[in-house]
Order: structure tokens, then C-alpha cells, then sequence
């Protein structure tokens, strides 16, 4: 099995949703099925970059993982691009029998059995800020096939009224998935400096908003990752 790799790096701080601050190694795919407006991630999606990804076996993964970790088990997480379009069933079974825990974050657009054997699947589905749009029927399989994960959760990523209203209508619909929300990041290009007031404002309208509204479902939080280390890659 040969797997398309974008980087592997850490171990880090996993920086947003329902593991936010634990210690992980990720494990980030190369492609995806999206073009988001604001990725913050192309080097990992657009296939003008696939030159620079790795075709690895999965056990070149394994070891790589492990030579990050020291052995140790941790959290690894498998991200993107939308890292469900491999099969990265085998790695999580190679990991697990080692006691690492394995997490995914996807779109919800492409649903793979081996969300089963996930300790945490996150499914991220994207507003209308993203240019994008769900397809619920797959989104639906997606969580199916992840009914046996330890957890599953919802993550979404707000930028302005219309993408808030649209969550708010997204958890009317998955009352029963914890729900993450955080502010979006306008600024996504590697080179560009963040400033961590306007994150911090973001922040602040997304939390007066959902407070004012009476809204006390999702748990609001930063992206952590960006106020510590702005937007360099492998962060």
C-alpha cells in the first residue's frame, strides 16, 4: 500500500477542536477533493504540488511516526488535504497494536471503513465562505461508518454572519454531535506575519455572537496553533 504524503512532523500540539493542546504527531495526505477559499493548507491539496509529496508504504509512515514519537504512544492524526481519499486503514491497525490513538479530520465528503477504528473522528464540513458545498447524503455515510470511533465530533470554522447562521442550521440537523466552532483565519499565506489582536477580535465577535443568541451548544476556541506560531506549514 503506498500512500501519498505531504509531511509528517511533530510531535507538536494538536491547535483546534475537541483535542486542542494534546500532544500528536500528524501524519498530513496529500489531495483533495476541495479547493477551499481560504486553505490554509495547499501545499497538501493543489496537485501543483504533488511533485513535492511522498510516496510512502505504510509502514515508511509507521516508522517515521515512531521515530517522531520515540516510541511513546501519543495521538496521531491524520489530516490533509482530505486524508480520507487514501486507505489508511493499515496504519491505524500497525499503530494501534502499539497503543497510539489515531484522530482524522475531513470534510465529511468521501467515507472510508476504517473511520470505525479511529479514536476520534472529526468531521469539518465547510460554509459557504469555503466556495464549497456538502453533499449531506455522503456526509451521512461518513458518520455511519464512524459509529464505532471512541468519539465523534463536528468542527466548523466561521468567517462571517451567513457562515454562523449556516452552523447554527448544521446542528439543528446533528443535535446529538459535540460541536467545535472557531473563528477562520483570513490570512493564509505562510510569509504573511499573523496578528494576534485580529485573531483574538474574531474570537471575541464569534463568542459575544453565540452568547448574545443564547447559543450555548459548541464550545468556541481559538486556533491555537496560529496565535503561537502564525502560518508556517507543518504547524
Amino acid at each position: 500500500m503506498t500512500l501519498r504524503i505531504a509531511e509528517i512532523f511533530g510531535p507538536t500540539i494538536q491547535g483546534e477542536g475537541a483535542l486542542i493542546g494534546e500532544p500528536t504527531v500528524f501524519v498530513r495526505a496529500g489531495g483533495c477533493d476541495y479547493r477551499c477559499n481560504w486553505c490554509d493548507s495547499l501545499h497538501s491539496v493543489d496537485s501543483q504540488y504533488r511533485h513535492g509529496w511522498a510516496a510512502l508504504s505504510t509502514e515508511a509512515v509507521w516508522d517515521k511516526v515512531r521515530q517522531l514519537s520515540g516510541d511513546r504512544p501519543l495521538t496521531v492524526s491524520l489530516s490533509g488535504g482530505n486524508p480520507a481519499i487514501q486507505d489508511f486503514g493499515a496504519l491505524i491497525a500497525l499503530g494501534r497494536q502499539s497503543g497510539y490513538r489515531f484522530a482524522c479530520e475531513t470534510q465529511g465528503s468521501i467515507a472510508r471503513q476504517w473511520f470505525s477504528d479511529l479514536d476520534t473522528l472529526v468531521l469539518s464540513p465547510k460554509p459557504s465562505s469555503s466556495g464549497e458545498e456538502v453533499d449531506w447524503t455522503a456526509f451521512d455515510t461518513c458518520l455511519r461508518l464512524g459509529a464505532a470511533a471512541r468519539q465523534q465530533v463536528m468542527k466548523i470554522v466561521i468567517f462571517d454572519d451567513v457562515d454562523y447562521q449556516w452552523a447554527r442550521e448544521v446542528h439543528s440537523r446533528y443535535v446529538h454531535l459535540p460541536l467545535y466552532l472557531q473563528p477562520g483565519n483570513p490570512e493564509v499565506d505562510p510569509a504573511t506575519p499573523v496578528d494576534p489582536q485580529a485573531l483574538a477580535d474574531r474570537l471575541g465577535w464569534l463568542t459575544e455572537k453565540a452568547m448574545a443568541d443564547g447559543w450555548f451548544a459548541p464550545r468556541i476556541l481559538p486556533q491555537l496553533h496560529v496565535l503561537i506560531w502564525g502560518n508556517k506549514r507543518g504547524v
